[in-house]
C-alpha cells in the first residue's frame, strides 16, 4: 500500500497501491517467470466498504513479457480482468442475492443493475467453467469409472485436497507412533498423547497448548521433521500458477525421499505417481468438502 485518501464529503476512501520491484513476474498464461514490460495506466476497484466508507483501491497493473506469449497484464490476485470490483466485494454480493432480491441488494451495496448483472454473469461462468470436472478419492474404481463417462476426463479429474492432506497425516502418525515407541523404552514421553496436535492447525489450539506443541515441532524428533514435509507439502494449494507449483513439488519431493523417513518416502511416492490429477486443484479449484458435510449429517 502506497497511501490513503479518506474523502469525508464524498463518503469514500481511496486506497492507492503500488507493486514490488520484483526481478521476475509471471505470464498470465504459462507462469513462466518474465521480466517486467511496464505498468498499465491507473486502474480502479470497488472493495468492501470500511466503516460505511465506500472503499476504492488504485492500482497500475504490471505487464510482463513472455518469450512465448507475448506482453501481458498480469493476474491481480484481487479481482478477475474484466471486473472493477474485488473478488471479495462480488463474493459478498453473491452471498446477499442468495438471501434477498437483486433490488435489495442494489440498494445496500450502492451498486447499479448492470453491475450486479455483471457480478452475476461472472459467478455463473465460474460456475461453468468448474461444472464438469470431478473431485475425488485416490481410489481406481473412481478413477476408471470418470475415464469410461467423461470426455477428456484425465484433465477433469482432482484428487481431492483433503484426502491428499489425509494420506500425509496418516504417514506422519505412523513416524510418531514408532518414534513414541523408541522414546518411552529410554523413558522419554514427550510424544505421549499427542497424536491430534501433529494433525491439527496450531491456530486451533489454546495458547498453552500452542506453545507446548512449537516446543516439539521445532525439536530435533523424526515427528517434527515429518510433520514439516506434511506442512510444506500442503503450501502446493496456495500456488496460483502451474509451472511454479511443480518446481515446488518436485524439490519437496526429493526431500521428502530423502528424509530416511519411511512412511514420508511412500507417501511422496505414491503423490508423484497421482501428481497430474493433484494439481489440476489449480485450474478447477474444487474439493469434496461439501459432499463430505452433508454425507457426516446423513450419517
Amino acid at each position: 500500500m502506497d497511501s490513503v485518501d479518506l474523502k469525508l464529503e464524498a463518503g469514500k476512501i481511496h486506497v492507492y497501491l503500488r507493486h514490488h520491484e520484483m526481478i521476475d513476474w509471471p505470464c498470465p498464461q504459462c507462469g513462466a517467470a518474465c521480466k517486467l514490460y511496464d505498468d498499465q495506466p491507473e486502474r480502479r476497484w470497488r472493495h468492501l466498504d470500511t466503516c460505511q466508507y465506500q472503499t476504492i483501491l488504485h492500482a497500475e497493473p504490471p505487464r510482463s513479457e513472455c518469450r512465448d506469449h507475448g506482453v501481458k497484464v498480469i493476474k491481480i490476485p484481487w479481482a478477475e480482468p474484466s471486473s472493477r470490483f474485488t473478488a471479495r466485494l462480488e463474493a459478498l454480493a453473491i452471498e446477499w442475492l442468495k438471501a434477498a432480491s437483486q433490488k435489495a441488494v442494489v440498494g445496500l451495496l450502492k451498486l447499479s443493475w448492470d453491475e450486479i448483472h455483471g457480478i452475476m454473469g461472472r459467478a455463473v461462468q465460474r460456475g461453468l467453467g468448474r461444472r464438469q470436472a470431478v473431485a475425488m478419492d485416490m481410489w481406481d474404481p473412481y478413477i476408471e469409472s470418470v475415464r469410461e463417462h467423461l470426455p477428456e476426463a484425465d484433465g477433469k479429474i482432482v484428487f481431492d485436497k483433503f484426502h491428499v492432506a489425509k494420506h500425509l497425516g496418516d504417514a506422519v502418525d505412523k513416524v510418531r507412533r514408532k518414534e513414541s515407541k523408541t522414546l518411552k523404552a529410554a523413558g522419554d514421553d514427550r510424544l505421549a498423547g499427542t497424536r491430534y496436535d501433529w494433525l491439527r492447525h496450531p491456530a486451533s489450539m489454546e495458547a498453552k497448548d500452542r506453545r507446548e506443541f512449537a516446543e516439539l515441532r521445532n525439536s530435533e524428533l523424526k515427528t517434527a521433521r515429518a510433520w514439516a514435509l506434511k506442512e510444506t507439502a500442503m503450501a502446493l494449494y496456495d500456488y496460483i500458477y502451474e509451472r511454479p507449483a511443480r518446481k515446488h513439488f518436485r524439490w519437496w519431493h526429493g526431500w521428502a525421499v530423502r528424509s530416511r523417513l519411511q512412511p514420508m518416502t511412500e507417501a511422496a511416492r505414491m503423490l508423484k505417481r497421482r501428481f497430474e490429477n493433484i494439481i489440476t486443484y489449480l485450474r478447477h479449484r474444487i474439493t469434496n468438502a461439501s459432499s463430505e458435510s452433508i454425507n457426516a449429517k446423513i450419517q
